[in-house]
This record gives C-alpha cells, sequence and structure tokens, in this order.
C-alpha cells in the first residue's frame, strides 16, 4: 500500500476484494474497458489504459475511504454505505443492479418474537452494530419500559447465534432466503433494501474522470438491460412497428432498394424480447435479427 503515495497523478478506485460483490464487480470493470492486472497479494493494480489505480479493499471499508476522501471512487454495497454512516459524505453516483439484499431483523420460527417490539430488553446478535443500534434505539425509546436491547457483535455465521443461544434474533442480509430457512429462522421486519453502489468523494481530485468511469459504467448496466434489433418491414405497417421498438428515443428507419419496405433498427428490453418478436412477426415484419450490446450510452 506505500505504493499508493507515489500515484498523485492516478485517481484511486476502491473495489471489494473478496465476498459477495467481488466477482460481479470484476465484470463491471471488464465491460467498461478499464484494463489491469493484478499481481498475487497485492491490493493495488494499475490500469494500463487510464490513469487510475484500483485498490482492493474490504467492502465494509470502502464507503470510510472514500468518504473521507482518501479515495476518489468506490464500488460497495448500500448497507456498508448506512453501517459506516456515510450517506452525507459520499455521493452516490450510480445504482449497480447487481448484490441486492435486505437487512432484516431475523427470529427463530418456533417460540420466536411475533415483532420487533418483542425484542426490547432482548440479545440480538449482528456484524451491523451501527444500523440495528440506531433502529433498536428506537424502538426502546417507543417502548418506554426502561429495558435496553442488547447487540452482541458477531462477525461471521450470525445465523447461527439463535440456535446457540447467544441471541434471541439477529440483523443480518437476507438475499434467496435459504440461509436463513436453513437456520429456522424467518424475517419480522426489514430495516433497509440494499444493492451495489458506485459512490465517489464529495471533493475527488479527478472530476472528470470520475465522470468518464461513471459513463463508461451506466453504458455497461444499460447493455445488460437491452439488445439490438433490426428487421424489414413493409412502410404501411411502420406506425405499428415504431410503437412495438419505440426505442429509447426513437427507431432508426432507414429505405430500402424495394420502396414500400423499410429497414428498422432499435434497442428493446431484453427481458420482453421474445414477445417483441412474436409481436414484430404478426404485423409481417421479415428479417428479425438480434444483436448483443456490449456496452453504450444512452
Amino acid at each position: 500500500m506505500e505504493l499508493i503515495k507515489d500515484l498523485p497523478d492516478r485517481l484511486l478506485f476502491a473495489v471489494p476484494k473478496k465476498g459477495r460483490l467481488h466477482t460481479s464487480c470484476l465484470s463491471l470493470l471488464e465491460g467498461a474497458d478499464i484494463q489491469f492486472h493484478r499481481k498475487n497479494r497485492l491490493d493495488i493494480a494499475l490500469v494500463k489504459n487510464l490513469p487510475i489505480a484500483l485498490v482492493f479493499l474490504p467492502a465494509g471499508d470502502i464507503a470510510k475511504f472514500v468518504g473521507e476522501g482518501n479515495v476518489d471512487l468506490g464500488i460497495t454495497g448500500q448497507d456498508m454505505v448506512a453501517e459506516a454512516d456515510a450517506q452525507d459524505k459520499v455521493t452516490e453516483i450510480l445504482e449497480l443492479g447487481f448484490g441486492k439484499c435486505r437487512l432484516c431483523v431475523q427470529v427463530p420460527v418456533k417460540n420466536g418474537a411475533a415483532s420487533v417490539e418483542d425484542l426490547v430488553g432482548k440479545r440480538i446478535a449482528t456484524s451491523f452494530e451501527g444500523i440495528a443500534g440506531s433502529f433498536f434505539s428506537q424502538i426502546d425509546t417507543k417502548a418506554n419500559n426502561g429495558k435496553k436491547t442488547e447487540l452482541v457483535f458477531v462477525s461471521g455465521s450470525v445465523e447461527a447465534a439463535c440456535a446457540l443461544g447467544l441471541a434471541d434474533g439477529i440483523v443480518d442480509l437476507v438475499e434467496s432466503g435459504e440461509t436463513m430457512q436453513a437456520a429456522g429462522l424467518h424475517d419480522i421486519e426489514t430495516i433497509l433494501s440494499s444493492q451495489a453502489v458506485l459512490i465517489a468523494s464529495k471533493k475527488p481530485k479527478h472530476p472528470e474522470l470520475v465522470q468518464t468511469i461513471a459513463g463508461r459504467i451506466r453504458g455497461v448496466i444499460a447493455a445488460q438491460k437491452y439488445v439490438y434489433i433490426n428487421y424489414n418491414v413493409e412502410r404501411k405497417h411502420l406506425k405499428e412497428a415504431s410503437t412495438i421498438t419505440p426505442g429509447r428515443q426513437a427507431p432508426t428507419v432507414s429505405p430500402l432498394e424495394n420502396p414500400e419496405w423499410v429497414a428498422v433498427s432499435s434497442m428493446v428490453l431484453k427481458n420482453n424480447v421474445a414477445q417483441t418478436m412474436d409481436d414484430l412477426e404478426a404485423i409481417g415484419a421479415r428479417d428479425i435479427l438480434l444483436f448483443a450490446i456490449q456496452n453504450c450510452r444512452v
């Protein structure tokens, strides 16, 4: 990490070094054409084609480093930003669409509390001491019975705390819910919903480069949602076709050698593309082709 001090001309971009966000982050960087090679055991990598240095940090630390201005950009979860109490210290540029989860209060299915109010004065295991502490402080105040909920810090395998007698409930992340169900737990309240986000320092040292990277990543995310469709259709059906494939602004229409036909190109949502092709075929469109989009600007 001493190398960082020798990189005043490079934007520092913090990414999770491991964990649930790591792999998706690497795919995102590849799609944005951020080229780098990370040497084994090194937590810093110089980008080859841009004046950027990637700094690999624990996801839980990234919001703090960005908020304090130690790095310009970072990718972490909204839950991590909240836990670091950094919402007012960073700028959330973009939701990235992966790492979606909920931070929930969970209790045993059998003989567990029915509501969060029933947990007042009891023990709660969590690795989110900041968020859970603030949440239960409000619950305790509202109960006004002189009891204070006790937080027990557990860094991992939080879901085992109830079965082992360490706690009466837990505050932990829920993604698919399989781990929660396997531990005999269910959630009784969601404290916050979270996903991966691109965050920036309030006073970045390289603001123009921040915007460049944000634009590239925004393009990658848009490309994941859309495909490019091209087809031929009779001019008399162009209005119907344009309704089916309106595009982001408007479809691109090009004349063909046969004046009664036109070629149409448009971006369409990937999750509805089969129905779109069915609808185009129904109005007589022909030569319907789909193309994947690697990146774009929308």
